[in-house]
């Protein structure tokens, strides 16, 4: 006989050949020299990947004492230690002594790609945990689309979700819902009358319907681009050149009203539109300046004659005035007088008191 001790949260397994007989608990014992003893740490979890040790799990002498959590190879486990994350665990099987350390085992199925919620996001951004899920943002401004091994699953409204990586695909394409624009720039058109003219031509849209832009239409921007430009050739077409600069203004509404229908098929509504830019080439341009040119001319020359209209007959009244009235001469005669003393600086008087006299002639009214 030999005697073992077992200390306080250990547990001795006694075997012989190779069979489990009888649990040790804490305390002193005697057993038989044919008999092997195996002492075991309460607090620490086995692992139980050998021959021997997996018949512990066959064996009704632990049922009380031991809890066996089996891993596939199609499952990882998350253990936790008094509620608190410890690690992963692969295939196989753990054991768990029943000790003051409280462990469980969260068992994740990786065949299923969705992520149950009950996961904590801490444990998820684990490094050891976060090799076995993907990620996607979806932003405040954006809509989401999910698409697993290329099929339309669901539309997904703005958060941030967790998938586990499985041997099916998981894909979340996103759109930006915000107010965006769209330029058509540079467009090298001919009016009606075979001018020849640049246009730059700008619109604001949003998505209004994600599952249009992203699944039922491919590539929704530039077919809005295209639908634009050509909605734009059309309408140029239609005009001549003074036509166009005259109601430039109006272009956006058509192009809006003209392409409004095929937009919604794309999941897009347009809010507004309009020309930036109308570029003339070199010699169109110098002959509309030489237009505009002579337009003013002719206007400045109607305004002259209409003021030179009005100063003669301002003048004819005030003669008619002073022809009838001789006091009113006498003062227009006076003003002119002063008028013309203003403009002398100095006078020179030779040839005595008669000139003088005739001087006061000119200059005092009798």
């Amino acid at each position: 006989m030999k005697r073992i001790t077992v200390n306080a949260y250990q547990i001795a397994l006694i075997f012989k050949r190779g069979k489990l007989t009888n649990v040790l608990t804490e305390g002193k014992h005697w057993i038989g020299f044919s008999y092997r003893v195996d002492i075991y740490d309460m607090t620490v979890p086995i692992n139980l990947s050998c021959n021997e040790l997996i018949l512990l799990s066959e064996s009704n002498l632990l049922s009380d004492y031991l809890t066996i959590i089996d891993i596939t190879d199609n499952e990882i486990g998350i253990e936790y230690r008094d509620g608190k994350y410890k690690r992963v665990i692969h295939s196989g099987k753990m054991g768990y002594w029943t000790s003051p350390i409280s462990y469980t085992v969260e068992k994740v199925d990786l065949n299923q790609i969705e992520m149950d919620e009950s996961i904590p996001k801490n444990i998820l951004m684990k490094p050891e945990v976060l090799q076995y899920v993907r990620i996607f943002p979806v932003e405040s401004y954006q809509k989401a689309i999910l698409f697993i091994d290329g099929k339309y699953i669901k539309s997904l409204e703005p958060g941030v979700y967790y998938f586990w990586k499985t041997q099916e695909l998981a894909v979340v394409k996103t759109v930006d819902t915000r107010l965006q624009n769209i330029e058509v720039s540079g467009q090298e058109l001919l009016t009606k009358d075979k001018a020849g003219i640049r246009i730059n031509f700008s619109a604001q849209y949003k998505v209004v319907d994600v599952n249009k832009a992203i699944v039922d239409a491919k590539d929704y921007e530039k077919q809005l681009y295209t639908l634009m430009q050509l909605a734009l050739r059309a309408y140029i077409g239609s005009l001549s050149l003074d036509a166009l600069l005259a109601e430039k203004e109006s272009i956006g509404k058509y192009i809006i009203d003209r392409i409004q229908l095929a937009a919604v098929e794309l999941g897009v509504e347009i809010t507004s539109a309009g020309i930036k830019d109308v570029i003339l080439p070199g010699d169109v341009k110098d002959i509309m300046n030489q237009v505009l040119i002579a337009q003013k001319k002719a206007q400045a020359n109607t305004i002259m004659r209409q003021e030179e209209t009005a100063s003669t007959r301002s003048l004819l009244n005030t003669a008619k005035l002073m022809e009838q009235n001789n006091m009113l001469y006498k003062l227009k005669e006076m003003e002119y007088v002063e008028k013309i003393s203003e403009k002398i600086g100095e006078i020179t008087v030779n040839g005595g008191t008669g000139v003088i006299d005739q001087l006061k002639q000119l200059v005092v009214a009798k």
